[in-house]
């Protein structure tokens, strides 16, 4: 049966797959090369960059708003770098290199392009839109914790279903500090007409840790209005703006009552501005001089770079290296078989080599396949050897009865009476038996032997054969029967069938002790016509069974005439049933007897007309 190659395991698809990645690859880093220098140069010439100097001063920014110093900022520098095609660089005030992307040694440009202070940001808004004050992702000690994460998560989840059910669609967002927020469509705050059932309060309420954070930082503006000797004419306490226009920014507002000689609201604000900053300083990584450049040029003339030659030089070389990498790979995998399969087959016939399997695609089904084929071969070469010792014995003995008896015979020992002549006429016959059989079975391997077809009844067929034997069953004391059931009709040689059927009988009788049974029978099984022959004889061994059918095969190793014929009689059988377009079986139970099973197609009955 032939075996289906999965689709990945096919060398035409291997082959495709390495073409297509080498192309790919070429195409890809032509286009990425003539994209990135064309358009760096351009921005470059015409100053059109400045989006991007805006996204890296954001990045920039957010690192320094979630770090508490820049002592890990040089990976992302340079992968901001990586991304941008920019130089960056960060410095102290002083112009003290904290990360570069530069060699070093790479003189600064002149001027500083922005300074990175999250507590002082004009430039960050998740909207893209200019705020001013403390950067939002400095949360510092306002971070919740993961317990706290997954209380709010399904308070924001509760308000959400519970906006639903008034046929109000929100989203849960997430603020830096990880609180859960709801934004409305076109992100509105929802709680701008938050229904009644769904005022709650408990999503907006300060959990554990922001109230610990606010009353930290109650206690730094009230020191702060301690020291300018102002007084609140109320308690001061610190709440959530969740009012805003920024769902993400819940900042915490300073809120207090004040009297006749209290400070005034601006002042409490500027103080509560200053405890601020100070509670999140110890958070926050201090502020920073930003460099942008184009890498060592300080020249905007359009022209190809050092660094964008060294690029094209580059990516030229690296699609080089796979291509010639990826075709080595692939021709290597692809020639190694097949080198071993050359060499194996110019080994000379009797050594037999194998090939080692070592891949599941075609060549490894080839290398299968050759294993199989040195197998057989073996097989044949050792079954011709057995096949011509075994026709040498069995023309051996009969002429040497025959060369013996003649010999006596012409030198005056015996006289050639009738019961001599009969001898040697039964020896001959043997001898002409063989040769037969040899004939036959030469025709059917050559594709020649000839049937001369006509409808044959099962049950006629099987009454000829018994009534042939029935003389040598009486003689062996062994019952012979038939059984055809219904009227089975079969379109074949009449002649090669009784041949078939003649050899199966004369197998059975040699093996069935006397008082013992051979039953010839005809079924019908589907489109055919099963035909068999049991017997209650002493049976086949399993590990014979497979051979019955081979030439010259014989249970009896001694080869004796008086355990069995030739050895050709079941194989003759076998190539006659498949020259019939049937098939031949054999089944056996040690001491229980065989069964031999003929399964040929059937035929129409004849019409009166025939």
């Amino acid at each position: 049966m032939r075996r289906r190659i999965p689709l990945r395991k096919r060398l035409l698809v291997r082959l495709l797959i390495a073409s297509a990645l080498i192309a790919l690859c070429s195409v890809a880093a032509t286009a990425w090369l003539a994209v990135a220098t064309t358009t760096s140069a351009l921005k470059e010439e015409q100053g059109q960059d400045l989006a991007t100097d805006s996204g890296i001063l954001t990045q920039l920014s957010g690192y320094a708003a979630t770090h508490p110093d820049w002592s890990q900022a040089g990976r992302t520098v340079r992968a901001l770098a990586a991304r941008s095609g920019r130089r960056i660089a960060l410095t102290t005030a002083d112009r003290t290199v904290i990360a570069d992307s530069a060699r070093p040694g790479t003189p600064l440009p002149p001027r500083p392009a922005a300074t990175v202070d999250p507590l002082h940001t004009d430039t960050y808004s998740e909207q893209g839109a200019q705020l001013s004050g403390i950067d939002p992702r400095a949360v510092g000690p306002y971070r919740l914790t993961a317990a706290e994460r997954l209380q709010v998560d399904a308070l924001a989840r509760k308000r959400q279903h519970c906006y639903g059910a008034y046929g109000i669609t929100v989203t849960v967002t997430r603020t830096p500090s990880g609180r859960a927020a709801l934004v409305g469509m076109d992100g509105q705050d929802p709680l701008s007409y938050v229904p009644p059932e769904c005022a709650d309060g408990r999503l907006n309420t300060p959990t554990a840790t922001e109230d610990k954070a606010l009353d930290a930082l109650t206690a730094l503006t009230r020191a702060c209005l301690d020291r300018q000797g102002l007084t609140l004419g109320a308690p001061l306490y610190v709440t959530f703006d969740v009012t805003g226009k920024d769902p993400l920014d819940f900042r915490p507002v300073i809120k207090g009552k004040g009297r006749d000689g209290s400070p005034t609201e601006k002042a409490v604000q500027n103080c509560a501005h200053s405890a601020r900053h100070a509670q999140l300083d110890p958070y926050v990584a201090p502020s920073a001089q930003l460099f942008l450049g184009i890498g060592d040029r300080t020249t905007s003339r359009f022209e190809v770079s050092p660094a964008n030659k060294a690029k094209v030089a580059g990516a030229a070389g690296l699609v080089l290296v796979v291509t010639v990498a990826v075709t080595a790979v692939v021709a290597g995998r692809l020639v190694r078989p097949l080198r071993a399969l050359t060499e194996a087959a110019q080994q000379p016939p009797d050594l037999h080599v194998r090939v080692a399997v070592t891949t599941r695609d075609e060549t490894g089904i080839l290398a299968e396949a050759f294993n199989d084929l040195t197998e057989r071969r073996a097989r044949l070469e050792a079954q011709r050897r057995a096949m011509v010792s075994d026709i040498a014995h069995e023309l051996r003995s009969p002429l040497t009865n025959i060369r013996g008896w003649l010999e006596v015979t012409r030198d005056g020992v015996v006289d050639p009476d009738a019961a001599l002549l009969d001898s040697l006429h039964d020896e001959a016959l043997v001898l002409q038996r063989v040769i037969d059989d040899l004939q036959d079975l030469a025709a059917a391997d050559a594709g020649t032997l000839r049937l001369h077809r006509e409808p044959v009844r099962a049950d006629e067929l099987l009454d000829q054969v018994a009534a042939v034997h029935r003389v040598a069953a009486d003689t062996a004391g062994v019952t012979l029967r038939t059984d055809a059931g219904a009227v089975l009709w079969l379109d074949a040689d009449p002649v090669r069938m009784r041949q078939m059927l003649g050899n199966l009988v004369s197998n059975a009788l040699r093996h069935t002790p006397p008082g013992g049974t051979v039953a010839l029978a005809a079924r019908r099984a589907d489109d055919g016509v099963v035909l068999t022959v049991a017997d209650t004889g002493t049976g086949i061994a399993p590990e014979d069974l497979p051979h019955v059918f081979e030439r010259f095969w014989r249970a009896e190793k001694s080869r004796s005439r008086r355990t069995g014929g030739s050895g050709l009689g079941l194989s003759i059988v076998r190539h006659l049933a498949v020259a019939h377009g049937g098939t031949a079986e054999a089944a056996s139970e040690p001491g229980r007897g065989a069964v031999f099973t003929l399964r040929l197609p059937g035929a129409p009955p004849p019409s009166c007309d025939d």
